[in-house]
């Protein structure tokens, strides 16, 4: 195998990375995914293949759609909320195609985004991610998907507006989430009720993910004095257990990662708008914190 083969695809590995935890929200799906891309580019004829991206990208995106209908049945009996996996990004530069949208890069990574992303259909979810995040043409989208431009255009119509009427609104000013998360966090872990019913807008929405195996709500918790209640409830218990605290880029936005004696114990996010922190997601589920936690150590 020539070393070109190999040089070809790690040049576009970062978008293929890029579109399949996109359309899979799971790291370990979206790394299956791509070296099944990479099993094929290798064994595929030099002399059939005229656009190695557009190969590329055709393939990781039909792999996806084939995985995503695996895994929705299992997500479907999930226990408790499904959130995305928290996953460690620097998205200013992540690369995309000439004329795509940086910002919409960014926040089409977003927890808020790929929630909503779970609810299209997996060729609508396919048509969003290439098209309103890393702006392909309509033609080479349907060239992907084997399926018409005019109908590749109604499913991005359909799948933008279904989006945008269900995507929170938050803002993106690093520095107010962080002096907005920093107190907030304060008041967690000093159990101050008062201090948290200052940040957290009153129809605050909490989601949780522990797939039943941690502590933690199996229902979205709404209201600022339920949430509130609840973090003041169970945060002294990080003075307890000597938990420490990294603030990171998590999806784009700011997030925390809680550690236990080195160990990755839950993920913060929150989606933020008019100074108020508008939904709150804590992922404590195990086995979504291993990629995020070594993302740290390395």
């Amino acid at each position: 195998m020539g070393a070109d083969v190999t040089e070809v695809f790690e040049q576009h590995r970062p978008i293929l990375d890029g579109v399949a935890y996109r359309m899979l929200g799971r790291v370990a799906d979206a790394e299956d995914v791509v070296q099944e891309a990479w099993l094929r580019w290798s064994a595929a004829d030099r002399d059939e293949v005229r656009e190695p991206r557009a190969f590329l990208v055709r393939v990781t995106t039909r792999l996806a759609i084939d995985r995503l209908r695996q895994v929705q049945a299992r997500r479907e009996a999930y226990v408790g909320p499904w959130l995305p996996e928290p996953l460690a990004t620097d998205v200013r530069s992540e690369p995309a195609p000439e004329g795509a949208d940086r910002a919409m890069l960014a926040e089409s990574v977003s927890l808020a985004v790929l929630v909503v992303l779970e609810s299209l259909s997996p060729l609508e979810r396919a048509v969003f991610v290439l098209r309103e995040a890393f702006g392909f043409p309509y033609a080479e989208i349907a060239t992907a998907l084997d399926r018409g431009e005019a109908a590749v255009r109604q499913l991005a119509g359909r799948a933008r507006r279904h989006v945008e009427e269900r995507k929170p609104r938050f803002e993106v000013d690093p520095r107010q989430q962080r002096v907005l998360t920093e107190r907030f966090l304060e008041a967690a872990v000093g159990g101050d009720l008062g201090g948290l019913l200052k940040v957290l807008a009153p129809d605050v929405r909490l989601v949780s993910d522990s797939g039943g195996k941690a502590k933690a709500p199996l229902r979205v918790v709404t209201s600022a004095d339920k949430v509130g209640r609840f973090l003041a409830a169970v945060g002294p218990e990080a003075g307890e257990r000597s938990m420490s605290f990294t603030f990171l880029e998590v999806n784009g936005g700011l997030g925390l990662l809680a550690m236990v004696d080195g160990r990755p114990f839950a993920a913060f996010a929150a989606d933020i708008a008019d100074g108020l922190i508008r939904t709150l997601y804590l992922i404590n589920n195990p086995d979504k914190l291993a990629t995020l936690a070594a993302s740290q150590s390395s």
